[in-house]
């Protein structure tokens, strides 16, 4: 299985299983020229290209301070290549997530939000690993904590809803999982700036490389590691 697809999977497999901890995405392609500043659209809603290095940026101070020493450090970059496409490709499919939760009338709360983070720290063993596991597997910063556990909520919700079983391995026990998506993506007309990618919800459930050579490829390790903006 192709590493991004089974990322993208993960998110919604996961999160039903008692130790559900994962992270997924969604989109068309839209021209920088059309959205200037912005890494993509959905919606009324621009997420920028500063946002998202922002979101970057949190993920390598979690890491970094996370860390005893340099050498150490290098390896957890190292290990979350890709950061800043993988980093776009959660923001954009919390949202449209969100949506399709929203159409098929699923509200969370507060409290179910504290009882889920409760939950994977009990099975990690503490609030502490629980953080290091989000961060190490994930690349989830110990502030977006709240965020994922909301977006787990509304998978377990959704996929309930139109009767998905995404614990299976069948294509057709998921499909009404990513059905709901594919709609929520058309509502939202989601748009992704080809520098990042291009998004197929249908067949690759995520963010995909762009085969085109007039796309400058962002590759060099500086340009995923920490920068401010």
């Amino acid at each position: 299985m192709h590493r991004r697809h089974s990322r993208n999977s993960r998110r919604a497999a996961l999160v039903l299983s008692s130790a559900a901890v994962a992270a997924v995405p969604l989109l068309t392609a839209c021209g920088s020229d059309a959205h200037p500043g912005a890494a993509a659209v959905v919606g009324s809603e621009r997420i920028t290209v500063s946002q998202l290095q922002n979101r970057v940026n949190e993920v390598r101070d979690a890491q970094q301070a996370a860390t005893k020493d340099s050498a150490q450090y290098g390896q957890a970059i190292a290990k979350s290549g890709g950061l800043t496409r993988s980093t776009l490709s959660s923001m954009v499919f919390d949202r449209v997530l969100h949506r399709a939760a929203t159409d098929a009338g699923i509200t969370v709360t507060r409290k179910q939000i504290q009882a889920h983070e409760a939950g994977m720290a009990q099975q990690t063993g503490g609030v502490r690993q629980m953080r290091l596991a989000l961060l190490e597997q994930y690349n989830i910063a110990p502030q977006r904590i709240d965020e994922f556990a909301r977006t787990d909520i509304e998978v377990m919700a959704l996929a309930q809803h139109v009767g998905a079983n995404m614990q299976s391995q069948s294509a057709a026990d998921q499909a009404p999982f990513w059905k709901a998506l594919d709609q929520a993506s058309k509502e939202l007309n989601v748009d992704l700036n080809p520098r990042y990618g291009t998004w197929d919800i249908t067949r690759t459930h995520g963010r995909a490389d762009l085969k085109t050579p007039w796309v400058r490829e962002v590759t060099a390790a500086g340009a995923e590691g920490h920068q401010t903006t």
